[in-house]
Protein backbone atom coordinates (compact mmCIF):
# COMPACT_ATOMS: atom_id res chain seq x y z
CA UNK A 1 0.00 0.00 0.00
CA UNK A 2 2.60 2.06 0.51
CA UNK A 3 4.37 1.47 -2.71
CA UNK A 4 0.98 3.31 -4.44
CA UNK A 5 0.90 5.59 -2.41
CA UNK A 6 3.87 6.67 -3.25
CA UNK A 7 3.86 6.58 -6.67
CA UNK A 8 0.53 8.73 -6.40
CA UNK A 9 2.76 11.43 -4.66
CA UNK A 10 4.92 11.36 -7.42
CA UNK A 11 2.25 12.57 -9.72
CA UNK A 12 1.24 15.27 -7.56
CA UNK A 13 4.31 16.23 -7.42
CA UNK A 14 5.35 16.36 -10.90
CA UNK A 15 8.02 14.24 -10.84
CA UNK A 16 5.70 11.23 -12.79
CA UNK A 17 3.67 12.63 -15.74
CA UNK A 18 0.66 10.86 -17.24
CA UNK A 19 1.59 8.11 -19.67
CA UNK A 20 -0.61 6.07 -21.30
CA UNK A 21 1.71 3.36 -21.60
CA UNK A 22 2.59 3.33 -17.97
CA UNK A 23 -0.83 3.31 -16.15
CA UNK A 24 -2.74 0.91 -18.31
CA UNK A 25 0.16 -2.02 -16.59
CA UNK A 26 0.40 -1.24 -13.26
CA UNK A 27 -0.26 -4.28 -11.13
CA UNK A 28 -1.48 -4.09 -7.58
CA UNK A 29 1.33 -5.62 -6.82
CA UNK A 30 2.62 -3.92 -3.46
CA UNK A 31 6.44 -5.86 -3.72
CA UNK A 32 7.22 -4.91 -7.47
CA UNK A 33 5.96 -3.09 -10.76
CA UNK A 34 6.28 -5.58 -13.93
CA UNK A 35 7.89 -3.86 -17.13
CA UNK A 36 4.98 -2.78 -19.93
CA UNK A 37 7.23 -5.75 -21.48
CA UNK A 38 6.72 -8.25 -19.24
CA UNK A 39 10.60 -8.62 -19.35
CA UNK A 40 11.39 -8.52 -15.55
CA UNK A 41 9.29 -7.02 -12.14
CA UNK A 42 11.39 -4.14 -10.39
CA UNK A 43 10.83 -2.65 -7.12
CA UNK A 44 8.89 0.36 -6.98
CA UNK A 45 11.49 2.10 -5.61
CA UNK A 46 12.75 1.94 -9.27
CA UNK A 47 10.38 3.83 -10.79
CA UNK A 48 11.53 6.64 -12.07
CA UNK A 49 14.21 6.77 -10.16
CA UNK A 50 16.33 8.30 -13.37
CA UNK A 51 17.80 4.67 -13.93
CA UNK A 52 16.78 3.32 -16.83
CA UNK A 53 15.97 -0.40 -15.34
CA UNK A 54 13.74 -1.65 -17.72
CA UNK A 55 14.24 -2.08 -21.60
CA UNK A 56 11.23 -1.20 -23.32
CA UNK A 57 11.86 1.87 -20.60
CA UNK A 58 8.46 1.67 -19.34
CA UNK A 59 9.63 2.81 -15.87
CA UNK A 60 11.10 6.18 -16.51
CA UNK A 61 8.10 7.82 -17.98
CA UNK A 62 8.93 11.13 -15.95
CA UNK A 63 12.61 11.36 -16.79
CA UNK A 64 15.19 11.26 -19.30
CA UNK A 65 16.57 8.05 -18.44
CA UNK A 66 15.88 5.58 -20.92
CA UNK A 67 16.63 7.03 -24.14
CA UNK A 68 13.16 4.94 -26.19
CA UNK A 69 10.58 5.80 -23.94
CA UNK A 70 8.11 8.29 -24.59
CA UNK A 71 6.70 11.20 -22.59
CA UNK A 72 2.62 11.99 -23.56
CA UNK A 73 1.76 15.79 -22.95
CA UNK A 74 -1.86 16.64 -22.41
CA UNK A 75 -1.63 20.24 -23.66
CA UNK A 76 -5.25 21.11 -22.51
CA UNK A 77 -6.76 23.64 -24.93
CA UNK A 78 -4.60 22.17 -27.53
CA UNK A 79 -3.68 18.84 -28.80
CA UNK A 80 -1.99 16.33 -26.94
CA UNK A 81 1.71 15.34 -27.99
CA UNK A 82 3.71 12.69 -27.15
CA UNK A 83 7.81 13.37 -27.21
CA UNK A 84 10.88 10.87 -26.64
CA UNK A 85 11.67 10.26 -22.95
CA UNK A 86 15.45 11.98 -23.70
CA UNK A 87 13.89 15.35 -23.85
CA UNK A 88 12.20 15.54 -20.78
CA UNK A 89 13.67 17.11 -18.01
CA UNK A 90 16.33 18.76 -20.20
CA UNK A 91 16.25 22.19 -19.40
CA UNK A 92 14.31 23.12 -22.86
CA UNK A 93 11.02 23.99 -23.50
CA UNK A 94 9.61 21.64 -25.95
CA UNK A 95 7.36 22.95 -28.80
CA UNK A 96 5.20 19.55 -28.76
CA UNK A 97 4.59 20.14 -24.63
CA UNK A 98 3.06 23.56 -24.63
CA UNK A 99 1.74 23.06 -21.23
CA UNK A 100 5.57 22.50 -20.33
CA UNK A 101 4.94 19.41 -18.63
CA UNK A 102 8.18 17.87 -19.65
CA UNK A 103 10.50 20.20 -17.33
CA UNK A 104 9.63 20.78 -13.52
CA UNK A 105 6.66 23.52 -12.36
CA UNK A 106 7.77 26.92 -13.10
CA UNK A 107 10.35 26.02 -16.35
CA UNK A 108 8.06 26.08 -19.17
CA UNK A 109 4.78 28.29 -19.12
CA UNK A 110 1.33 27.35 -20.46
CA UNK A 111 0.92 28.43 -23.54
CA UNK A 112 -1.61 26.03 -24.65
CA UNK A 113 -4.42 28.23 -24.93
CA UNK A 114 -2.47 30.80 -26.88
CA UNK A 115 -1.01 28.32 -29.11
CA UNK A 116 -4.28 26.17 -29.89
CA UNK A 117 -6.56 29.45 -31.17
CA UNK A 118 -3.36 30.09 -33.40
CA UNK A 119 -3.31 26.64 -34.44
CA UNK A 120 -7.24 26.60 -35.09
CA UNK A 121 -7.36 30.07 -36.89
CA UNK A 122 -4.84 28.44 -39.05
CA UNK A 123 -7.02 25.23 -39.42
CA UNK A 124 -9.98 27.26 -40.19
CA UNK A 125 -8.25 29.77 -42.76
CA UNK A 126 -6.71 26.62 -44.97
CA UNK A 127 -9.98 25.00 -44.68
CA UNK A 128 -11.46 28.25 -46.22
CA UNK A 129 -8.77 27.81 -49.20
CA UNK A 130 -9.58 24.39 -49.60
CA UNK A 131 -13.26 24.37 -49.96
CA UNK A 132 -12.68 27.88 -52.05
CA UNK A 133 -10.02 25.51 -54.52
CA UNK A 134 -12.11 22.17 -54.32
CA UNK A 135 -14.83 24.21 -55.96
CA UNK A 136 -12.21 25.68 -58.69
CA UNK A 137 -11.10 21.89 -58.88
CA UNK A 138 -14.37 20.32 -60.14
CA UNK A 139 -14.50 23.14 -62.83
CA UNK A 140 -11.51 21.42 -63.91
CA UNK A 141 -12.67 17.86 -63.63
CA UNK A 142 -15.83 19.06 -65.48
CA UNK A 143 -13.56 20.34 -68.44
CA UNK A 144 -12.01 17.52 -68.28
CA UNK A 145 -15.26 15.22 -69.12
CA UNK A 146 -16.03 17.69 -71.96
CA UNK A 147 -12.75 17.23 -73.33
CA UNK A 148 -13.13 13.47 -73.79
CA UNK A 149 -15.85 13.75 -75.08
CA UNK A 150 -13.79 16.65 -78.09
CA UNK A 151 -10.94 14.04 -78.37
CA UNK A 152 -13.48 10.99 -78.94
CA UNK A 153 -15.00 12.58 -81.30
CA UNK A 154 -12.06 14.31 -83.20
CA UNK A 155 -10.38 10.57 -83.69
CA UNK A 156 -13.49 9.51 -85.09
CA UNK A 157 -13.58 12.18 -87.73
CA UNK A 158 -10.19 11.57 -88.45
CA UNK A 159 -9.82 8.44 -88.86
CA UNK A 160 -12.76 8.97 -91.09
CA UNK A 161 -10.42 11.59 -92.80
CA UNK A 162 -7.55 9.78 -93.42
CA UNK A 163 -9.43 6.94 -95.23
CA UNK A 164 -10.76 9.54 -97.78
CA UNK A 165 -6.97 11.10 -98.40
CA UNK A 166 -5.88 7.77 -98.57
CA UNK A 167 -7.80 7.04 -101.54
CA UNK A 168 -7.32 10.85 -102.57
CA UNK A 169 -3.27 9.99 -102.44
CA UNK A 170 -3.82 6.71 -104.29
CA UNK A 171 -6.13 8.06 -107.24
CA UNK A 172 -3.57 11.15 -107.54
CA UNK A 173 -0.50 8.46 -107.52
CA UNK A 174 -2.33 6.12 -110.22
CA UNK A 175 -2.73 9.58 -112.79
CA UNK A 176 0.93 10.32 -111.90
CA UNK A 177 1.89 7.18 -112.94
CA UNK A 178 -0.70 6.84 -116.38
CA UNK A 179 0.31 10.40 -117.09
CA UNK A 180 4.11 9.24 -117.08
CA UNK A 181 2.90 6.25 -119.50
CA UNK A 182 1.61 8.46 -121.94
CA UNK A 183 3.30 10.34 -124.70
CA UNK A 184 2.34 14.10 -125.50
CA UNK A 185 1.22 12.67 -128.54
CA UNK A 186 -1.36 10.15 -127.20
CA UNK A 187 -2.65 12.86 -125.01
CA UNK A 188 -2.69 15.57 -127.94
CA UNK A 189 -5.35 12.92 -129.85
CA UNK A 190 -6.99 11.94 -126.60
CA UNK A 191 -8.09 15.45 -126.10
CA UNK A 192 -9.75 15.72 -129.50
CA UNK A 193 -12.31 13.97 -128.33
CA UNK A 194 -15.69 14.95 -127.77
CA UNK A 195 -15.88 14.36 -124.12
CA UNK A 196 -12.76 16.21 -123.48
CA UNK A 197 -13.97 19.26 -125.76
CA UNK A 198 -17.60 19.28 -123.96
CA UNK A 199 -15.62 19.73 -120.89
CA UNK A 200 -14.05 22.22 -122.10
CA UNK A 201 -16.82 23.88 -122.75
CA UNK A 202 -19.06 23.75 -119.49
CA UNK A 203 -15.80 25.14 -117.72
CA UNK A 204 -15.32 27.86 -119.60
CA UNK A 205 -19.53 28.61 -119.68
CA UNK A 206 -19.57 28.01 -115.56
CA UNK A 207 -16.72 30.63 -114.97
CA UNK A 208 -18.65 33.54 -117.46
CA UNK A 209 -22.04 32.55 -115.19
CA UNK A 210 -20.03 33.05 -112.10
CA UNK A 211 -18.37 36.30 -113.29
CA UNK A 212 -21.90 37.82 -114.29
CA UNK A 213 -23.78 36.42 -111.09
CA UNK A 214 -20.66 37.81 -108.77
CA UNK A 215 -21.28 41.54 -110.92
CA UNK A 216 -25.08 41.00 -110.25
CA UNK A 217 -24.88 40.08 -106.67
CA UNK A 218 -22.67 43.72 -106.39
CA UNK A 219 -24.85 45.66 -108.26
CA UNK A 220 -28.01 44.16 -106.70
CA UNK A 221 -26.65 45.47 -103.42
CA UNK A 222 -25.55 48.40 -104.18
CA UNK A 223 -29.36 49.25 -105.83
CA UNK A 224 -30.21 47.80 -102.40
CA UNK A 225 -28.20 50.19 -100.71
CA UNK A 226 -28.97 53.34 -102.53
CA UNK A 227 -33.40 52.51 -102.05
CA UNK A 228 -33.01 52.15 -97.85
CA UNK A 229 -30.96 55.51 -98.04
CA UNK A 230 -33.98 56.77 -100.12
CA UNK A 231 -36.58 55.45 -98.27
CA UNK A 232 -35.00 56.33 -94.62
CA UNK A 233 -34.46 59.92 -96.06
CA UNK A 234 -37.38 61.31 -98.59
CA UNK A 235 -40.09 63.26 -97.20
CA UNK A 236 -43.74 61.99 -98.26
CA UNK A 237 -44.98 65.36 -97.27
CA UNK A 238 -43.69 66.57 -100.97
CA UNK A 239 -45.98 64.24 -103.20
CA UNK A 240 -43.29 63.06 -105.37
CA UNK A 241 -44.86 60.60 -106.97
CA UNK A 242 -41.47 58.91 -108.76
CA UNK A 243 -39.69 58.91 -105.26
CA UNK A 244 -42.79 57.39 -103.87
CA UNK A 245 -43.39 54.82 -106.24
CA UNK A 246 -39.97 53.77 -106.20
CA UNK A 247 -39.88 53.87 -102.19
CA UNK A 248 -42.92 51.58 -102.15
CA UNK A 249 -41.69 49.11 -105.11
CA UNK A 250 -38.51 48.89 -102.81
CA UNK A 251 -40.49 48.04 -99.89
CA UNK A 252 -42.64 45.17 -101.67
CA UNK A 253 -39.53 43.78 -102.96
CA UNK A 254 -37.90 43.78 -99.29
CA UNK A 255 -40.57 42.50 -98.14
CA UNK A 256 -40.57 45.99 -95.52
CA UNK A 257 -43.94 47.38 -94.21
CA UNK A 258 -45.58 50.51 -96.17
CA UNK A 259 -43.66 53.50 -94.00
CA UNK A 260 -43.64 57.14 -93.40
CA UNK A 261 -41.55 59.26 -91.23
CA UNK A 262 -43.31 57.58 -87.82
CA UNK A 263 -42.41 54.15 -88.92
CA UNK A 264 -38.92 55.15 -90.23
CA UNK A 265 -38.27 56.80 -87.27
CA UNK A 266 -39.57 53.73 -85.33
CA UNK A 267 -37.32 51.54 -87.64
CA UNK A 268 -34.24 53.43 -86.83
CA UNK A 269 -35.18 53.24 -83.37
CA UNK A 270 -35.23 49.62 -83.49
CA UNK A 271 -31.77 49.69 -85.23
CA UNK A 272 -32.31 48.94 -88.86
CA UNK A 273 -35.40 49.17 -91.92
CA UNK A 274 -36.60 45.78 -90.83
CA UNK A 275 -34.87 43.50 -93.17
CA UNK A 276 -32.69 42.12 -90.16
CA UNK A 277 -36.61 40.86 -88.74
CA UNK A 278 -35.88 37.22 -90.43
CA UNK A 279 -39.28 37.24 -92.60
CA UNK A 280 -38.66 36.84 -95.96
CA UNK A 281 -39.89 39.33 -98.62
CA UNK A 282 -43.17 39.13 -100.95
CA UNK A 283 -40.56 38.54 -104.01
CA UNK A 284 -38.28 35.82 -102.11
CA UNK A 285 -41.26 33.98 -101.43
CA UNK A 286 -42.86 34.10 -104.66
CA UNK A 287 -39.37 32.76 -106.23
CA UNK A 288 -39.32 30.29 -103.87
CA UNK A 289 -42.36 28.72 -105.16
CA UNK A 290 -41.35 29.01 -108.32
CA UNK A 291 -38.11 27.69 -108.37
CA UNK A 292 -38.35 23.50 -107.89
CA UNK A 293 -34.85 22.21 -108.43
CA UNK A 294 -34.27 18.45 -110.11
CA UNK A 295 -32.87 15.88 -108.57
CA UNK A 296 -29.42 16.94 -109.28
CA UNK A 297 -29.44 20.31 -109.65
CA UNK A 298 -27.41 22.11 -107.17
CA UNK A 299 -28.64 24.64 -104.25
CA UNK A 300 -27.37 27.90 -103.75
CA UNK A 301 -25.62 27.12 -100.92
CA UNK A 302 -23.80 24.12 -103.39
CA UNK A 303 -22.66 26.97 -105.87
CA UNK A 304 -21.54 29.20 -103.40
CA UNK A 305 -18.94 26.30 -101.58
CA UNK A 306 -17.85 23.85 -104.12
CA UNK A 307 -18.08 26.01 -107.51
CA UNK A 308 -14.81 27.30 -107.13
CA UNK A 309 -13.65 23.46 -106.60
CA UNK A 310 -15.45 22.38 -109.86
CA UNK A 311 -14.03 24.91 -112.06
CA UNK A 312 -10.11 24.32 -110.45
CA UNK A 313 -10.98 20.88 -112.06
CA UNK A 314 -7.87 19.10 -114.20
CA UNK A 315 -9.27 18.65 -116.94
CA UNK A 316 -6.75 16.36 -118.26
CA UNK A 317 -6.76 14.00 -115.20
CA UNK A 318 -9.77 13.54 -115.18
CA UNK A 319 -9.42 12.26 -118.92
CA UNK A 320 -7.12 9.84 -118.35
CA UNK A 321 -9.52 8.55 -115.30
CA UNK A 322 -11.90 7.84 -117.89
CA UNK A 323 -9.93 6.12 -120.37
CA UNK A 324 -8.81 4.13 -117.76
CA UNK A 325 -12.36 3.55 -116.37
CA UNK A 326 -14.06 2.97 -120.11
CA UNK A 327 -10.87 0.81 -121.00
CA UNK A 328 -11.10 -1.38 -117.76
CA UNK A 329 -13.47 -3.94 -118.85
CA UNK A 330 -12.51 -4.36 -122.18
CA UNK A 331 -8.87 -4.95 -121.51
CA UNK A 332 -10.19 -7.41 -119.02
CA UNK A 333 -12.55 -9.39 -120.90
CA UNK A 334 -10.40 -9.17 -124.04
CA UNK A 335 -6.82 -9.50 -122.91
CA UNK A 336 -6.68 -13.17 -123.58
CA UNK A 337 -9.12 -13.55 -126.59
CA UNK A 338 -6.59 -10.64 -128.58
CA UNK A 339 -3.20 -12.23 -127.28
CA UNK A 340 -1.97 -14.26 -129.91
CA UNK A 341 0.84 -15.27 -127.66
CA UNK A 342 -1.86 -17.15 -125.90
CA UNK A 343 -2.04 -20.00 -129.03
CA UNK A 344 1.56 -19.82 -129.59
CA UNK A 345 2.85 -22.89 -127.86
CA UNK A 346 5.79 -21.40 -124.91
CA UNK A 347 8.19 -22.53 -127.16
CA UNK A 348 7.58 -20.79 -130.32
CA UNK A 349 6.94 -17.97 -127.68
CA UNK A 350 10.42 -16.06 -128.24
CA UNK A 351 10.62 -16.19 -132.15
CA UNK A 352 6.98 -14.41 -131.99
CA UNK A 353 7.85 -11.65 -130.29
CA UNK A 354 10.86 -11.27 -132.49
CA UNK A 355 9.12 -11.60 -135.68
CA UNK A 356 6.67 -9.10 -134.25
CA UNK A 357 8.97 -6.69 -133.51
CA UNK A 358 10.57 -6.68 -136.84
CA UNK A 359 7.09 -5.89 -138.41
CA UNK A 360 6.30 -3.14 -136.03
CA UNK A 361 9.61 -1.77 -136.53
CA UNK A 362 9.63 -2.03 -140.35
CA UNK A 363 5.88 -0.44 -140.62
CA UNK A 364 6.86 2.54 -138.28
CA UNK A 365 9.66 3.18 -140.53
CA UNK A 366 7.45 3.13 -143.70
CA UNK A 367 5.10 5.61 -141.34
CA UNK A 368 2.15 3.08 -141.30
CA UNK A 369 2.02 2.78 -137.73
CA UNK A 370 3.08 5.21 -135.25
CA UNK A 371 5.69 4.65 -133.16
CA UNK A 372 4.54 4.20 -128.87
CA UNK A 373 6.75 6.38 -127.32
CA UNK A 374 7.17 10.31 -127.73
CA UNK A 375 7.60 13.16 -126.00
CA UNK A 376 6.88 12.76 -122.02
CA UNK A 377 4.24 14.51 -120.73
CA UNK A 378 4.22 17.66 -118.39
CA UNK A 379 3.25 15.82 -115.32
CA UNK A 380 4.36 18.76 -112.54
CA UNK A 381 0.41 19.72 -111.79
CA UNK A 382 -0.11 16.76 -111.17
CA UNK A 383 2.62 15.81 -109.08
CA UNK A 384 2.16 18.87 -107.18
CA UNK A 385 -1.43 18.12 -106.37
CA UNK A 386 0.22 14.44 -105.49
CA UNK A 387 2.70 16.27 -103.19
CA UNK A 388 0.14 18.36 -101.44
CA UNK A 389 -2.55 15.52 -100.65
CA UNK A 390 0.09 13.61 -99.32
CA UNK A 391 1.22 16.92 -97.15
CA UNK A 392 -2.60 16.66 -96.11
CA UNK A 393 -2.76 13.35 -95.30
CA UNK A 394 0.25 13.36 -92.94
CA UNK A 395 -1.43 16.26 -91.03
CA UNK A 396 -4.24 14.53 -90.58
CA UNK A 397 -2.42 11.60 -89.26
CA UNK A 398 -0.35 13.55 -87.22
CA UNK A 399 -3.60 15.40 -86.23
CA UNK A 400 -5.20 11.79 -85.55
CA UNK A 401 -2.17 10.19 -83.40
CA UNK A 402 -1.94 13.51 -80.98
CA UNK A 403 -5.60 13.21 -79.96
CA UNK A 404 -5.09 9.63 -79.22
CA UNK A 405 -2.34 10.71 -77.19
CA UNK A 406 -4.40 13.08 -75.03
CA UNK A 407 -7.01 11.03 -75.12
CA UNK A 408 -5.02 8.47 -73.64
CA UNK A 409 -3.06 10.64 -70.80
CA UNK A 410 -6.61 12.41 -70.29
CA UNK A 411 -7.53 9.94 -66.95
CA UNK A 412 -3.77 8.57 -66.52
CA UNK A 413 -3.19 8.96 -63.06
CA UNK A 414 0.65 9.58 -64.05
CA UNK A 415 -0.40 12.17 -66.02
CA UNK A 416 -3.53 14.38 -65.70
CA UNK A 417 -4.85 12.75 -62.84
CA UNK A 418 -7.29 10.02 -62.44
CA UNK A 419 -10.06 12.57 -62.74
CA UNK A 420 -8.37 14.75 -65.44
CA UNK A 421 -7.96 17.53 -63.06
CA UNK A 422 -4.90 18.55 -64.67
CA UNK A 423 -5.61 18.65 -67.85
CA UNK A 424 -7.08 22.08 -67.87
CA UNK A 425 -3.99 23.44 -66.93
CA UNK A 426 -2.22 21.79 -69.77
CA UNK A 427 0.49 24.76 -71.51
CA UNK A 428 -0.53 27.13 -68.19
CA UNK A 429 2.07 29.55 -67.77
CA UNK A 430 3.24 31.02 -64.56
CA UNK A 431 5.82 33.64 -64.19
CA UNK A 432 7.89 34.78 -60.98
CA UNK A 433 9.76 37.97 -60.96
CA UNK A 434 12.49 37.86 -58.21
CA UNK A 435 14.53 40.86 -59.21
CA UNK A 436 17.16 39.59 -61.52
CA UNK A 437 15.80 37.48 -62.99
CA UNK A 438 11.80 36.27 -64.42
CA UNK A 439 11.38 32.03 -64.09
CA UNK A 440 8.53 30.70 -66.18
CA UNK A 441 6.87 27.47 -65.77
CA UNK A 442 4.53 26.23 -68.14
CA UNK A 443 2.51 23.06 -66.84
CA UNK A 444 4.04 20.29 -68.62
CA UNK A 445 6.00 21.88 -70.70
CA UNK A 446 9.00 23.83 -70.57
CA UNK A 447 10.57 26.06 -67.35
CA UNK A 448 12.40 28.80 -68.20
CA UNK A 449 14.81 31.38 -66.66
CA UNK A 450 14.73 34.60 -68.29
CA UNK A 451 16.72 37.95 -67.24
CA UNK A 452 15.31 41.38 -66.66
CA UNK A 453 18.34 43.01 -67.65
CA UNK A 454 18.52 41.87 -71.17
CA UNK A 455 20.37 39.34 -71.83
CA UNK A 456 19.71 34.86 -73.40
CA UNK A 457 17.20 33.14 -71.55
CA UNK A 458 17.75 29.48 -70.58
CA UNK A 459 15.99 26.65 -70.43
CA UNK A 460 15.56 25.07 -67.06
CA UNK A 461 14.03 21.87 -68.53
CA UNK A 462 11.09 20.41 -69.81
CA UNK A 463 8.20 18.31 -67.89
CA UNK A 464 10.02 14.68 -67.20
CA UNK A 465 7.35 13.25 -64.23
CA UNK A 466 5.09 13.94 -61.30
CA UNK A 467 6.83 12.55 -57.69
CA UNK A 468 8.69 9.63 -57.36
CA UNK A 469 9.73 9.38 -53.76
CA UNK A 470 8.92 6.83 -51.84
CA UNK A 471 5.34 6.53 -50.66
CA UNK A 472 3.94 8.86 -52.99
CA UNK A 473 1.86 6.72 -55.29
CA UNK A 474 0.31 7.71 -58.53
CA UNK A 475 -3.64 9.76 -57.54
CA UNK A 476 -2.48 10.53 -54.46
CA UNK A 477 -2.33 14.39 -53.31
CA UNK A 478 1.50 13.72 -52.40
CA UNK A 479 2.17 12.48 -56.41
CA UNK A 480 0.85 15.65 -57.81
CA UNK A 481 2.73 18.01 -55.07
CA UNK A 482 6.40 17.79 -57.00
CA UNK A 483 6.90 18.04 -60.21
CA UNK A 484 10.50 17.48 -62.17
CA UNK A 485 11.26 19.38 -65.17
CA UNK A 486 14.90 17.73 -66.77
CA UNK A 487 17.24 17.85 -69.26
CA UNK A 488 17.37 22.02 -69.11
CA UNK A 489 20.51 23.69 -70.92
CA UNK A 490 24.25 22.73 -69.16
CA UNK A 491 25.83 25.11 -66.63
CA UNK A 492 28.96 26.49 -67.61
CA UNK A 493 31.10 23.74 -65.40
CA UNK A 494 28.56 22.18 -64.26
CA UNK A 495 25.17 19.64 -64.49
CA UNK A 496 22.29 20.52 -67.36
CA UNK A 497 19.88 23.00 -65.75
CA UNK A 498 16.85 21.26 -63.90
CA UNK A 499 13.72 22.59 -61.86
CA UNK A 500 11.26 20.96 -58.30
CA UNK A 501 8.29 22.67 -58.78
CA UNK A 502 6.41 21.97 -55.37
CA UNK A 503 2.80 22.73 -55.21
CA UNK A 504 0.07 22.91 -52.41
CA UNK A 505 -3.46 23.45 -52.37
CA UNK A 506 -4.34 27.30 -52.76
CA UNK A 507 -7.14 29.23 -54.45
CA UNK A 508 -5.46 30.39 -57.47
CA UNK A 509 -2.52 28.82 -59.97
CA UNK A 510 0.16 31.40 -58.86
CA UNK A 511 4.19 30.90 -58.55
CA UNK A 512 5.07 31.58 -54.54
CA UNK A 513 9.30 31.71 -54.51
CA UNK A 514 12.71 30.56 -55.90
CA UNK A 515 15.70 28.90 -54.38
CA UNK A 516 18.51 27.73 -55.59
CA UNK A 517 19.37 24.61 -53.06
CA UNK A 518 22.53 23.19 -55.29
CA UNK A 519 24.40 24.75 -58.05
CA UNK A 520 21.42 24.89 -61.00
CA UNK A 521 19.21 22.59 -59.53
CA UNK A 522 15.98 25.33 -59.13
CA UNK A 523 12.83 24.56 -56.49
CA UNK A 524 9.83 26.67 -57.19
CA UNK A 525 7.21 26.60 -54.81
CA UNK A 526 3.91 27.37 -55.95
CA UNK A 527 -0.39 26.57 -55.62
CA UNK A 528 -2.67 25.06 -57.36
CA UNK A 529 -6.72 24.51 -56.84
CA UNK A 530 -6.05 21.16 -58.81
CA UNK A 531 -4.41 19.88 -55.42
CA UNK A 532 -7.54 21.09 -53.35
CA UNK A 533 -9.45 17.78 -52.66
CA UNK A 534 -13.13 18.06 -51.31
CA UNK A 535 -13.25 17.91 -47.46
CA UNK A 536 -14.26 14.46 -46.47
CA UNK A 537 -17.11 15.05 -44.13
CA UNK A 538 -17.28 12.03 -42.15
CA UNK A 539 -13.34 12.39 -41.58
CA UNK A 540 -13.63 15.48 -40.54
CA UNK A 541 -16.07 15.13 -38.14
CA UNK A 542 -14.42 12.16 -36.67
CA UNK A 543 -11.21 14.03 -36.34
CA UNK A 544 -13.01 17.20 -34.99
CA UNK A 545 -14.75 14.91 -32.16
CA UNK A 546 -11.06 13.60 -31.84
CA UNK A 547 -9.97 15.98 -31.68
CA UNK A 548 -12.19 17.99 -29.18
CA UNK A 549 -11.90 14.72 -26.98
CA UNK A 550 -7.88 15.22 -26.61
CA UNK A 551 -8.67 19.03 -25.74
CA UNK A 552 -11.11 18.51 -22.89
Amino acid sequence: MLSWLLLLLGLLAGRLRPAAALHKSLRPDPASWTCLDASKAIPWASVNDDYCDCPDGSDEPGTSACPNATFYCQNEGHIGASIRSSRVNDGLCEYECCDGSDEQPGVCPNVCAQVGQEYRARVEAETKIRKTGAKVRSSYIAFAKKEKRRLEDLVASSSREVAQREKEVARLKDIIDRTESTSAAALELKKESPLYQSLLAHGAALRALKRAHEKLATREQTLADILSALRAGYNPNYQDMAVLEAVRGYEFYAGLPASNDRDRAADADGGGDGEGDGEKSEVEKMMEEEEELGADEWTREQLDKDLGDLLDTDHVSLLLEHDEHVGTGASQAGSILFDLSAYIPDALVPQYEALKDSVVSLLETLGIARAPGGTALDTSKARTAFQDAEHDLALTRTEKADAQRELARLFDSEWYGPEGEWKKLDGLCLSKDTGDYTYEVCLFGEARQKPNKGGSSFSLGKFAHWNTAAGAAPGTPEYYARAQYAKGARCWNGPERSVALVLACGTENALLGVAEPEKCEYQITGTSPALCRPLDTDTDAGAGAKKGKEEL
